[in-house]
């Protein structure tokens, strides 16, 4: 299992990489250097961050600096989140246990900031040092598909708000997470692999086990929404069912969601059997990802 001791120090390590490529709250303008550093450092598990610095390692040929380029997947989780909590969609107020962007800086700014995490998310990517052009070509255009409207998580967020009031069936709920969820969780990987020199075979295991960590991800993420407390999940709890959403508990129940969430993990596990030892961090943070309790 993922130890504290090094949740904490991946954690750190993310958060100071970010620290180093978002503009200071000082910088003009600073109303929006502000907002986006009031949801960047709000908390949050940098799950993302860590799944691309551990492929990274797993492939092992090229690890230094990885962590800069994990900085863009968590300003694409963040703007995603910011977005996500106004009233045009989910209408939150709580987020990592604080009031929500726009509780704090009002709609357009949070908009904004949203927006500004986006695009420095690929400006980060096109500017990472001494990686080659081609890589930085094939990190941004992983990250922007995993992002987009065809199978990524703006095509998931779509068919999120579409599915609200129709009926909760498989093949809707599959149709929003994989690419609502899991799209940026594969991509997280991905990334990670293809900034290391994955071949295509290690790449390949890495996409199986995002595949399956992605949806092992968002099974537990709404069987805490109907289990834990919002003070727990550090947000509001039981919004998906008030706003009607198509959720694996709706669908399959608890006890079928907690088995099938079981079912990906060993999969997950199992798909990274060609790194040896190399990936027993991949297997942690699988492991700490479905078993996690907020």
């Amino acid at each position: 299992m993922t130890s504290p001791e090094y949740l904490k120090e991946q954690i750190q390590l993310v958060d100071a990489a970010l620290d180093r490529v978002v503009p200071v709250e000082t910088e003009s303008p600073h109303s929006i250097h502000k907002a986006m550093r009031y949801s960047l450092f709000a908390g949050g598990k940098r799950v993302r961050p860590m799944l691309c610095m551990e492929a990274a390692r797993a492939v092992g040929l090229r690890v230094a600096g990885v962590e800069t380029a994990a900085c863009a997947l968590e300003l694409i989780h963040t703007y995603s989140l910011i977005h996500d909590d106004l009233p045009a969609l989910d209408n939150d107020d709580l987020r990592r246990g604080r009031p929500t962007n726009h509780k704090v800086f009002g709609e357009a700014m949070a908009i904004l900031a949203g927006d500004s995490l986006l695009t420095l998310a690929f400006q980060v990517l096109a500017q990472l040092p001494g990686v080659d052009g081609g890589t930085r070509a094939a990190l941004v255009a992983e990250l922007a598909a995993a992002s987009g409207t065809v199978e990524g998580m703006i095509a998931g967020q779509v068919r999120d708000i579409e599915g609200e009031k129709l009926e909760p069936t498989p093949e809707r709920l599959d149709a929003i997470h994989r690419a609502k969820t899991g799209a940026l969780l594969t991509a997280s990987v991905r990334l990670g692999g293809l900034y290391a020199g994955a071949t295509e075979e290690q790449l390949a295991a890495l996409t199986a086990y995002g595949n399956r960590v992605g949806l092992a991800f968002q099974i537990v993420d709404d069987l805490l929404d109907v289990e834990e407390s919002s003070a727990t999940l550090g947000k509001t709890a039981g919004k998906d069912a008030e706003q009607s959403k198509i959720t694996f508990p709706a669908v399959y129940g608890l006890a079928e969601s907690r088995r099938m969430a079981a079912e990906e993990l060993g999969a997950a596990h199992a798909s990274l059997l060609i790194f040896g030892e190399r990936a027993a961090r991949l297997h942690d943070l699988a492991d700490f990802i479905v078993r996690r309790k907020a």
